[in-house]
């Protein structure tokens, strides 16, 4: 099903007998996609013309259910556990014929508040937009990130674009005292660690 389907039913429950479709496509345009809409703050949803209590909370509980999925990872250390983050980086991300843009934002305490696509491409691209990381870090909050893309062409060597991107996004996060752990490239042929290469210090 296409995100605006899945919370145009989402939205249904909250209002049966309405359309909701035209706002379940305002709500993926205007936050991105639908992890940045379940992920949004109370008030900027409901800022959204139509949306009112009822659909905010079917939002919010789908949001929750959402946090519960990732257990596994939600409120443990995810430095120190770095054999289950890939576990669950390669996961999500190893098998994807196209090429994804996922952030990974941490608290202070280096556990997992978000999990969201920033970006989806071609085979061999994708389009990242530093400054827009650096606001949805800022919005929810993150004092630490990893980022994370997939090569499906199966070699996680980084391009001297994503190195580029990456600098980029270092330079802006150390400016705003946001840590950046690492930028991780998941392939089929395994891992490349940004940090563990000596790309980020």
């Amino acid at each position: 099903m296409p995100d605006y389907e899945i919370l145009e039913l989402i939205l249904l429950r909250a209002v049966p007998k309405r359309d909701m479709k035209p706002l379940a496509k305002r709500l993926l345009s205007e936050f991105g996609g639908f992890a940045g809409v379940i992920s949004a703050p109370a008030p900027r949803l409901l800022a959204v013309p139509g949306l009112g209590p009822a659909c905010l909370a079917e939002i919010k509980i789908v949001a929750a259910a959402r946090r519960l999925a990732r257990s596994e990872v939600i409120e443990r250390e995810v430095i120190s556990s770095w054999d289950q983050l890939m576990a669950y980086c390669r996961t999500r991300l190893a098998h994807i014929s196209r090429e994804e843009f996922r952030v990974l934002f941490l608290d202070r305490r280096n556990r997992l508040i978000g999990d969201e696509t920033l970006g989806r491409g071609t085979i061999d691209h994708v389009p990242v937009y530093p400054r827009e990381v650096l606001r949805r870090a800022i919005e929810i909050e993150a004092a630490a990130l990893i980022l994370l893309h997939n090569h499906p062409a199966g070699d996680p060597t980084p391009s001297e674009d994503d190195i580029a991107m990456t600098a980029t996004i270092a330079e802006l996060c150390a400016a705003c005292g946001i840590t950046l752990h690492d930028h991780v490239v998941i392939a089929r042929g395994g891992e490349f660690s940004f940090r563990g290469n000596g790309l980020i210090e």
